[in-house]
This record gives C-alpha cells, structure tokens and sequence, in this order.
C-alpha cells in the first residue's frame, strides 16, 4: 500500500449540498445544523448557495442563513453559485471562497443549468476574474466527473481538458463530483492519471456519493494516489436533483471513523460529528444512510496509538 497522509483536511458540504437535496427545512434548523458542525473540529464548511429560489427552493434563505451562522475562528466557509448574480450575492456577503460548477456531461450541464459545457465554461471565466477582482478564490468543481445518468461514461479525457481550461482561466482549485455514485477504484485512478499526465500541480478535491457503495473505497484509493482533500456530507445528506437515482453523499462521520482508524488526523471531534448527525437525522425526520450512526458505541473504532 503506498504510503498514507499524517492529515486529511474534510470539507462539510451537509449545510448546502446535503439540505439543497432534502425536503426544504426552516432558516432555524439551518442555522442550527450549520453552527453544530462549527463546533465538531470540522476545518471547512460549505455553507449555502446562492441561487435563484425557483431553481433550488431548498436554498431561498441562504442570506439568512448565512447572516444568523455563528462564524468560528479557524472555520473556512464557502459558498456555491451558479452565474454572475450568484457570485455578486456571495461576495456581498462575504463569502472569499466561492465555488462553480459545470458538468462534464453536456446533457447533465443543460439539465442543471440550462446551457452547454462550452457555454458554461466561457461564463466561469468571466465568474473567476470577477471573483478574483474582489479578492475571492475560485473553485470550479467538474460534476458527473465519473459517470453521468444520460450519457453513461465519461472519458477521462474529457474531463482532463475541462481541467486544462479553467486552469488557464485561472482556477485556484479543482474538485471532482461523483454526481450519480459512478465512481469505482478504477475510475478514480483512471481520471487522476489523466488529469495529472496534464495539469500535475493543479491542487484537487473530491466529492463522492455513495449511490453503489464505494465511496470509501473510493476515498481510500484516492488517498493511495496522493489527494488529502475531500467532501463528505453529515448523515450522508444529500444527492442530486437533476441525476435520477442519485443517493445521498459520503458520510463525514464514516470518512472520520475509517481515517482515524488509520491513523490519519481530521482535527475533527468524530462523538461531536455523530452527535450532529443525530441532530441531522431529528432536523430532516427522515433515518439517515450512515453506518456509523446506525453503530453503537461500542462498535466504533478509536485510532491506534502511537507506537
């Protein structure tokens, strides 16, 4: 096995991911699951998303949200936007990292957003000088990066020159989206290979859902390759509103469990982030995906110790 990271670095996406996908909840549980997470150790927290209500009705208070969350010192918050409007939004809040996306799916981008890969990409490259003139870092996250649920499989070729152009454009980061739950071991090396043989330095997250099953298979291969940075959602919130058959995220408190396990450090309180998961689970009122919320705690592991 190749050698593992000392530190992971986890960023929560439950607050906007995880809830844009479940039956909309009050500005109050929001605001009460966001400052729960501030408190777990977590590092980075996707907050909300700036988008217009019509298109995702679950993220129409993210101004009110955002204004009543309880800011934590060391927390990095992000926001998600889809167009102009959006960014202009966030960075009033302000909000300095502020993710994009497109998908390498053409069919998936138009069902999402209404436009073509190309058309998305010519408006992301407006979107990051707008946000780096405001002294905001850019991410653009390339959705249905392993698989799409209208066009099956996605050469990893395709993707690789999707991470050519932002990255002249001038992105500070890439994230990959397993949108649909495609994503396998094979995958996961095979779309790091090609990214890489092209944009070696490009520093990279991942996203992946647990629609089949491998995401922690997929997160431990990722690791075996280098990557240190990745999305993961409390409870396993979430899913995808335009991918038919999509099921919720990796769940935060599962990634936690297996990399402390190992060895690997997080900063995160894994009691405090099952507790949040708990609350996630009471805010929803629905049972929750998570093995390790569904363990007791005698099951759950604690890390070696040192020596």
């Amino acid at each position: 096995m190749a050698e593992m990271p000392e530190y992971v670095s986890i960023r929560e996406v439950g607050p906007r991911d995880g809830l844009q996908n479940e039956a909309p909840i009050p500005t109050d549980a929001k605001v009460r699951l966001l400052d729960a997470l501030s408190q777990t150790g977590v590092r980075r927290i996707e907050a909300v998303s700036f988008v217009h209500p019509r298109a995702i009705p679950q993220m129409a208070d993210a101004d009110e949200v955002w204004r009543r969350a309880q800011r934590v010192d060391g927390v990095r918050y992000s926001a998600l936007v889809p167009n102009t409007r959006g960014a202009q939004r966030a960075l009033a809040a302000g909000f300095t990292e502020i993710e994009v996306v497109v998908s390498a799916s053409d069919t998936h981008n138009r069902r999402n957003v209404n436009r073509s890969t190309d058309e998305s990409l010519d408006d992301i490259a407006e979107l990051i000088d707008l946000l780096h003139g405001a002294g905001a870092r850019a991410e653009v996250i390339v959705a249905t990066s392993f698989g799409c649920p209208y066009e099956g499989d996605i050469d990893p070729v395709r993707v690789a020159a999707i991470v050519d152009r932002v990255v002249r454009d001038g992105a500070d980061r890439v994230a990959f989206g397993d949108t649909t739950g495609m994503g396998t071991p094979r995958r996961v090396r095979d779309l790091l290979t090609a990214v890489r043989d092209r944009d070696a330095d490009v520093p990279v997250l991942l996203h992946f859902h647990n629609t089949r099953g491998t995401a922690l298979a997929n997160l431990l291969t990722a690791l075996e390759l280098g990557v240190t940075e990745f999305d993961a959602s409390v409870g396993g919130l979430g899913g995808c509103p335009y991918a038919p058959g999509a099921s919720g995220n990796l769940a935060t408190e599962e990634a936690v469990h297996m990399l402390h396990d190992m060895g690997i450090d997080t900063g995160i309180d894994l009691d405090a982030l099952i507790e949040v998961a708990e609350l996630a689970e009471h805010l929803t009122a629905r049972t929750l995906p998570s093995g390790v919320l569904r363990a007791g705690p005698r099951t759950r592991l604690t890390p070696p110790r040192a020596g």
